[in-house]
């Protein structure tokens, strides 16, 4: 594979893969240790919400720096400012001064400070590989970070039974600066033609102007935010219900369960990126109906064998919705917006994710478990079915474009 032999994209690879882990460490730890100051789990909430209400309310704002400032520098401050957050987080709770105040404004620090790192990230691999092998590298990279973020909770509880919580914080201080490194090793090729000095709210008006411009690309973003929104609370709220009701079991099998459907999605990033995919747009709308189809019956399995093996299916699936859709953004916004349309992607994901517990919630206590999982499954496929015939619609007036104009010349 020529990907392997690259070495910027090994080091983007390695670096980013430590940072994802610090990230899954840092969530563990950050909800652990609300707990333990305060014993309530509103203090667990709030510091959820504070991980993930900044990205949404600046993601996109700030994904603007990221096309027109050097990425790989941005990266590079960015991880170094994070590094600062967290380790006056460390010495604060080394010293005893750390209070629930401070981990929440802290943890909304490192949210906001990171808020154009993901964009300027997924927007510089064009700078790093073949334009041939995006979906590749995306669906590589997409491994490395989803297994590296699930193996972080997984570290929390070794390094507690030997350490403390000092520790913790202090590991991913190291994991930031590790990522620094890396980043400042890797070899950025110039993007083509002048960077375009404009101010913010120019910048972010082009940016929304070529995204409109690409209308299939915006159907397969909003179809990406709205079943998120819709569904991905199924995930996680009804999971529980589903377990402590059907199957009667305790947290470890819902974490399991969880787990399994988390190396499903690795196991398709990894089977992704060996597959040579030609609609990217169609594929990634269509990639929601087959992951209703496995969510539609979920809500009735009778035994934990039969729920993991649907949720292995899901993770699976999953992969099919995002990696096509970060690689058809880097084919198709040019150099200078590509960093926009990945931040407006991240940002509704951040609030979509904020939403969709509330909407599976609600969905379960009216309707029961089973029924709530065939209407997210079925809302998946109506949703898919409706993208697809809008993906294919603006395909099809591309298609006549391009011959009216061919016939013109």
């Amino acid at each position: 594979m020529a990907l392997l032999r690259n070495r910027d994209f090994l080091l983007l690879s390695a670096g980013q893969g430590v940072s994802r882990l610090g990230d899954g460490l840092y969530t563990a730890a950050a909800a652990w240790l609300a707990w333990s100051l305060t014993g309530d789990s509103t203090a667990v909430a709030l510091v959820t919400v504070a991980a993930f209400g900044p990205a949404f309310l600046a993601t996109f704002v700030a994904a603007s720096y990221a096309d027109r400032c050097d990425r790989r520098r941005l990266m590079i401050v960015t991880d170094l400012l994070r590094a600062s957050v967290a380790a006056g987080a460390t010495v604060l709770l080394a010293l005893g001064l750390l209070n629930l105040t401070l981990l929440v404004a802290g943890t909304a620090a490192l949210s906001l400070i990171g808020a154009p790192f993901g964009p300027a990230r997924n927007a510089m691999v064009p700078q790093i590989v073949r334009a041939e092998d995006l979906l590749q590298a995306t669906g590589l990279l997409h491994v490395a970070f989803r297994a590296a973020f699930f193996v972080g909770p997984l570290l929390l509880a070794p390094l507690l039974a030997v350490s403390s919580l000092t520790l913790v914080l202090a590991l991913d201080v190291l994991t930031f600066l590790v990522s620094a490194a890396t980043l400042a090793a890797v070899r950025v090729r110039r993007p083509a033609g002048p960077r375009h000095r404009t101010g913010l709210g120019a910048d972010l008006a082009a940016g929304l102007k070529a995204l409109r411009a690409e209308p299939d690309v915006l159907v397969v973003i909003a179809t990406f935010v709205v079943a998120l929104a819709a569904t991905s609370g199924f995930l996680t709220v009804g999971l529980a219900a589903l377990v402590g009701e059907r199957f009667g079991a305790q947290g470890g099998q819902y974490g399991l369960l969880l787990g399994i459907a988390g190396v499903g999605e690795v196991v398709g990033a990894l089977l992704l990126a060996r597959l040579p995919i030609r609609r990217l747009a169609l594929t990634a709308v269509l990639a929601w109906a087959l992951l209703g189809v496995f969510r539609f019956p979920l809500g009735l399995a009778q035994s934990p064998a039969i729920a993991a093996t649907l949720l292995a299916m899901t993770g699976m699936a999953s992969a099919l919705t995002d990696i096509p859709l970060i690689a058809l953004v880097q084919q198709r916004l040019p150099d200078r917006h590509m960093a926009k349309a990945l931040g407006l992607w991240e940002a509704g994901t951040a609030g979509a994710l904020a939403v969709a517990p509330l909407v599976a919630s609600t969905t379960v206590e009216a309707t029961g478990i089973g029924t709530a999982f065939m209407l997210s499954g079925a809302a998946l496929v109506g949703l898919s079915a409706l993208s697809a015939i809008t993906v294919l619609r603006f395909a099809r007036r591309r298609t006549t474009g391009r011959l009216a104009l061919a016939c013109t010349e």
